[in-house]
């Protein structure tokens, strides 16, 4: 991911406009790699803290998410597959074990 940080803005271009309008700073001043970090302003790096902060935070659910999260089965997103989900809880069982086999291959 650090790479595909690095590589992409040299070839796919930066961001048009201002990453600090205040102190006039373009994207495009901003350098790859570890000396960006010297241009980016304080303000900027002190939100994308925050930023990573509340994502992370935000998976702890604070009570917020109690309801559906107790109605669910451990690993059970809601989310049904076409084609793969079923209400046949023998075929499901047959299935997630199957699941758990190729896991413990890989």
């Amino acid at each position: 991911l650090a790479a595909m940080g690095y590589i992409t803005p040299t070839f796919a271009g930066k961001f048009p406009g201002y990453l600090s309008p205040s102190m006039g700073l373009k994207f495009a001043d901003v350098p790859n790699g570890l000396a960006a970090i010297s241009k980016v302003p304080a303000f900027g790096w002190i939100q994308m803290v925050a930023y990573a902060l509340y994502v992370e935070a935000s998976a702890l659910n604070f009570g917020y998410f109690d309801e559906a999260v107790s109605k669910q089965q451990p690993g059970d997103y809601g989310w049904k597959p076409p084609l793969l989900a079923t209400t046949n809880q023998e075929l499901k069982k047959k299935r997630l074990n199957a699941e758990l086999a190729n896991g413990r291959l890989a």
